[in-house]
């Protein structure tokens, strides 16, 4: 079967038409529908679970079955300030280029983006890989209020938090923050507090792989014979 998909805003400029069509499997749900999206269109892989969806003019959720010839819309955030944070986790790989279009603006004189990438050491120990892990509703929402307690704090533009869960190796980015505001000063500040705040309050927790032990989660000061 087939179905229509309809792009607004955000979602329209990140695949560059207006709408498309997608093949699906019958008894296809939205689910399954989102997958193909992600699939068809990286560049809006990470809309997928952050936007709502609507079917035959009607917000449905992600276990809304599809028929042959349906129209889905994706649904941004509408107008009225909600679109300035954004923050999400992901299981797929965070860059500066799943930040920085989110953040820019016209009137944005400095955009900053930081990247925390998995080192190779710490504690004084060889570290081979991390592990992440989240629960993911309650992680998003507090990247959000994090985010916006920043837009409290400083006259900025708009926010953009990325992290990314599972087995990450040295060198792959575990989080992509993007601030944009007038001026450089309240941009890096926005930044280094953001960090600062979603490691304190974030429920997202690391597990260090250690190259000559045991592996170790950062926090748990309980014996750990895991491997």
């Amino acid at each position: 079967m087939e179905v229509t998909v309809r792009f607004f805003a955000g979602c329209r400029e990140a695949v560059k038409q207006d709408e498309t069509t997608i093949s699906l499997s019958e008894g296809a749900t939205l689910a399954h529908l989102q997958t193909a999206l992600a699939t068809e269109y990286p560049a809006i892989a990470h809309y997928a679970d952050r936007v709502r969806y609507s079917v035959n003019w009607e917000y449905v959720t992600s276990d809304a079955s599809l028929k042959d010839g349906d129209e889905v819309a994706m649904i941004p955030p509408v107008a009225g300030g909600a679109d300035r944070s954004r923050a999400w986790v992901t299981e797929d790989p965070v860059s500066e280029a799943d930040v920085r279009p989110l953040v820019e603006t016209p009137r944005s004189g400095a955009v900053v983006i930081f990247l925390g990438v998995v080192r190779n050491h710490a504690e004084g120990k060889a570290v081979e890989a991390l592990t992440y892990e989240a629960y993911p509703p309650m992680a998003n929402k507090t990247m959000l209020k994090v985010a916006e307690e920043a837009h409290e704090r400083w006259p900025l533009h708009r926010i953009a938090v990325a992290h990314r869960i599972g087995h990450l190796r040295i060198g792959d980015a575990a989080i992509a923050i993007g601030v944009s505001s007038s001026h450089r000063k309240e941009a890096f500040a926005a930044c280094e507090y953001l960090m600062d705040r979603i490691k304190e309050d974030v429920p997202i927790w690391k597990k260090e792989h250690w190259a000559d032990g045991p592996a170790h989660w950062v926090g748990d000061d309980s014996d750990n014979d895991a491997d």
